[in-house]
């Protein structure tokens, strides 16, 4: 089954949109949620035929916007909603990742029964990667983490020390998204939000105190994220595996939209090491 824009409708929050890819079989699989990263969304490039994948190993496989990442319910793809894309932060997508889960493990999921309630296994890619490693960190319930391209920390992204001051009077910064030609608003409650809560989103804390399995999949010539960022997280998590892809960037050769049948090779490779690393 591929279940497409389903709504998580909260009290006084923004909706949740997601995806499942699974065989409907009645009986219990592995469940492995996908976490966008910054400016990315659920149906971007190739994240669809990576969920069939994952569906064709019998996994249950469930990809999601997070609430402010810019897209609405009537359009999940890019960023129609820049205001909610101005009032994002890193707890609120923390908070939409917990709601998430306690959703799909709770009886109000109809499919419940297909889901292996003690085999969760987060994937975050780029941002995403350090929101799944913060979550993997606090939450028990997590029994694997896979980390695609990740950031390892937080707090060189949130500011500079050039354009603090002069963001804090503006009450907004703009950040060109090259794809789309929009200015991405980020209003200064960003890093209000990263100073209150910045010990919770210290990556580096966070991944000494994983202790379930965690491989890390990073190309070495990432443009975006560099690969020094995926050798300290190995460092930072010793037992640990490190993927390190070969003439690649940081989509894994992923463009959107993506119009072929298959994966590019770099993203097939990826897929096949974290199947192999769940099952």
């Amino acid at each position: 089954m591929e279940i497409k824009n389903e709504v998580l409708n909260r009290k006084a929050q923004k909706p949740i949109i997601f995806d499942l890819f699974f065989k409907q079989t009645n009986k219990p699989k592995a469940l492995v949620i996908f976490c966008h990263g910054y400016k990315g969304f659920k149906d971007w490039g190739p994240w669809d035929l990576v969920a069939q994948h994952f569906k064709n190993n019998d996994l249950f496989f469930v990809k999601f916007n997070f609430s402010h990442n810019g897209g609405t319910v009537k359009q999940p793809i890019d960023f129609p909603d820049l205001d909610a894309f101005a009032e994002n932060n890193y707890s609120k997508e923390l908070q939409d990742l917990d709601d998430l889960i306690n959703y799909l493990l709770s009886q109000n999921n109809d499919y419940l029964s297909e889901i292996d309630i003690n085999n969760i296994t987060l994937i975050g890619h780029s941002r995403g990667g350090g929101i799944a490693t913060i979550k993997a960190s606090e939450d028990s319930r997590i029994t694997n983490l896979i980390t695609w391209a990740s950031v390892c920390a937080f707090g060189k992204r949130t500011s500079t020390t050039g354009d603090l001051k002069q963001w804090k009077i503006d009450g907004v910064k703009y950040v060109l998204n090259g794809r789309t030609k929009q200015q991405m608003p980020h209003n200064y409650q960003f890093y209000l939000d990263y100073k209150a809560n910045k010990e919770r989103l210290n990556i580096e804390k966070c991944c000494k105190k994983i202790k379930i399995p965690h491989l890390i999949i990073h190309a070495i010539d990432d443009p975006s994220v560099k690969f020094e960022e995926a050798k300290n997280l190995h460092k930072w998590n010793p037992n640990s595996k490190l993927f390190k892809l070969e003439n690649s960037n940081h989509v894994f050769d992923g463009k959107h939209p993506w119009e072929e049948k298959n994966l590019p090779k770099a993203l097939e490779a990826v897929t096949k090491q974290s199947l192999m690393f769940i099952t």
